[in-house]
């Protein structure tokens, strides 16, 4: 039986794991804590960190395996592709690459240099660098961390009264203890977040959303819900699936899933913000394949495994396809959920991770998320009357509240 190892094990694992199962592979998974609840539905648990890339070789080494992905899980993209490297797996392609798509600094130094649409920015390690260097940006400013994942450290300023503050937040959850400062990017109706794949170099689904955010969270940056369609013009979507295309190609990438952020700026010039060789988290790959039919998550597999893909057959789904991130804007006891009446219908699939009694935190980090919940609608204006006022149609009920 041929091994897969999977970095990570949040529950955005637990598709591929069942996967990899129906596919009749043996699947280790592998992080730090024994008690992430991916590693109750695989057949081995390897306790090594994740970020430690020669750990994870000598484990992946020892444990012979065949193929290593890191889905959903950013910390461990570069030790899957160093791993693989190393060990002559399939890989999504050269570990350089990787490197530079994994690294918010190094993409947007690539970026520069190749000629891409690309926001004012600098990176420091120290806030004694910064002096007059960000001086020709304009404002507002994003600052955040190179290497961060989850929207974790990110601060919008619109001045500087609060830019060492902003950096040390930024800061803190950097593992490379580097910080970037760039232009922020203000969008034409909403950004996009969505999953793509390509195969021996080529993109065969490019993919984009509308992304919406909770303004009343503690931190705004966190995606609160997806929808399909996009936002984002016709014409540069067009623009921005030649412009990936040729980011892939200029790395030499080859057969990978993609998590890709974009944005068409108010002035109507589209943006590659980032592009990370892995499955998204917040359940894309799972939402795009109610909305097209491909198979995104078994070809996460057979290409990790070096086995033959199912072929990318697009298969336009009827309706509107939308997902809400369940969450609290306060901490608390978890109550209950409650979901008006009127919108049930179009619910097809509800996914909450917490019961009555367990205490929740606040909307600060996409760890905070409580589930999900996927739409289907028939009516797009209707999509986006129930996105717009969704607290009036869906609520986190905590001990003591009242709905």
């Amino acid at each position: 039986m041929k091994k897969l190892m999977i970095l990570g094990g949040s529950r955005y694992a637990i598709p591929v794991i069942n996967k990899a199962h129906e596919l009749g592979c043996y699947v280790i998974t592998c992080d730090y804590l024994p008690d992430n609840i991916a590693h109750k539905f695989s057949d081995e648990y390897c306790n090594v960190s994740i970020v430690d890339k020669d750990a994870v070789l000598n484990a992946a080494r020892r444990l012979e395996i065949d193929g290593i992905t890191s889905f959903a899980c950013d910390p461990g993209v570069v030790t899957a592709s160093y791993v693989a490297d190393k060990m002559n797996l399939p890989t999504c392609g050269p570990y350089e690459s990787v490197c530079i798509l994994q690294n918010k600094n190094l993409f947007r130094r690539f970026l520069s240099e190749n000629g891409f649409n690309v926001p004012k920015s600098k990176a420091f390690k120290d806030y004694s660098e910064i002096g007059n260097e960000i001086a020709d940006m304009h404002f507002p400013i994003i600052v955040k961390p190179t290497d961060s994942a989850g929207s974790k450290g990110v601060t919008r300023l619109d001045d500087l009264s609060k830019l060492k503050d902003a950096f040390d937040h930024a800061l803190s959850f950097s593992r490379s203890r580097e910080v970037i400062i760039e232009e922020f990017i203000t969008q034409k109706g909403y950004s996009s977040d969505s999953d793509s794949f390509s195969v021996d170099g080529r993109m065969e689904l490019t993919s984009f959303s509308s992304q919406r955010f909770d303004k009343k969270a503690d931190n705004p940056y966190v995606p609160a819900a997806f929808s399909w369609p996009s936002s984002i013009s016709n014409d540069n979507q067009e623009i921005l699936k030649k412009e990936i295309q040729r980011l892939i190609t200029l790395l030499g990438m080859q057969t990978s899933i993609y998590n890709i952020e974009t944005r068409e700026s108010v002035d109507g010039i589209p943006y590659i913000m980032e592009c990370s060789p892995r499955g998204g988290g917040n359940r894309l790959a799972e939402c795009l394949e109610y909305a097209t039919g491909l198979k995104l998550i078994e070809n996460v597999v057979r290409a990790s495994m070096g086995m033959p893909l199912v072929k990318m057959e697009y298969k336009q789904s009827s309706g509107y396809i939308a997902e809400v991130i369940i969450h609290s804007i306060r901490s608390g006891i978890f109550d209950s959920l409650w979901i008006s009446d009127s919108i049930k219908q179009f619910v097809i699939e509800e996914d909450l991770w917490v019961t009555a009694g367990d205490t929740i935190g606040s909307f600060s980090a996409a760890n905070e998320s409580l589930g999900t919940i996927i739409f289907r609608f028939d009516d797009e204006s209707v999509m986006r009357e129930v996105l717009d006022n969704i607290d009036e149609y869906i609520k986190v009920v905590l001990k003591t509240e009242n709905r």
